[in-house]
């Protein structure tokens, strides 16, 4: 078996990224019944949220695997996965955030109090904390990777769960349905893969 997933990595890997994009595109746009005159903004971002967490979801679930099966990096898929992720990390919170104070509801904090209530603005931040922490992975692009390093890492797996809770609670297409149970699936599967790659030592490690 470890023989058949090291060598079948690659097509594992993008089987699975289609599957979870296609999960995140069908639950959003039956969301307004696939009627795009009925989108705006508000409709728009949270599609950027579900796909960014689904595939950064696969890069742990694949990195478990290659870990179990000894296996190469799957090079091309993170390449291009990690950029896909990137442009959704900004897109996300950009077309929220601009589309507020287009509305007239000015900057952040005073902006996400209007949209989600005061109560919420709680589950807004822990994203918040996560976008950096998803940033600073993002600087691996630019500088030398260091010791420090670690802790990059450490706070990128930290970032997965803040986001679990996050849209758990905000996330439009969340609050129930059958989405709502797949998330619950990643979440649980993310556990696993997490307790078996600091066993590995690998969770933080590159």
């Amino acid at each position: 078996m470890k023989q058949l997933i090291r060598n079948a990595l690659s097509t594992i890997a993008w089987t699975l990224g289609t599957v979870v994009t296609t999960i995140a595109v069908l639950a959003w746009g039956s969301s307004f019944a696939w009627d795009f005159s009925r989108l705006d903004a508000y409709g728009l971002f949270p599609l950027f949220g579900l796909l960014a967490f689904s595939l950064m979801w696969t890069h742990y679930i694949i990195l478990a695997l290659r870990v179990w099966t000894d296996a190469p990096k799957v090079a091309t898929y993170a390449h291009i996965t990690q950029w896909i992720v990137l442009f959704c990390l900004l897109a996300h919170p950009g077309i929220l955030l601009f589309t507020l104070y287009q509305d007239g509801f000015g900057f952040p904090p005073g902006s996400y109090k209007a949209y989600v209530g005061e109560t919420m603005v709680g589950f807004v931040l822990l994203g918040t904390i996560a976008w950096v922490a998803f940033m600073g992975y993002e600087l691996k692009r630019v500088i030398a990777i260091g010791p420090w390093w670690k802790y990059v890492l450490a706070a990128s797996a930290i970032a997965m769960l803040l986001i679990l809770i996050h849209s758990l609670n905000l996330g439009t297409h969340l609050q129930s349905g059958w989405l709502r149970t797949v998330w619950y699936l990643y979440g649980a599967t993310l556990l696993l893969s997490y307790g078996y790659l600091a066993r590995k030592g690998r969770l933080v490690t590159n």
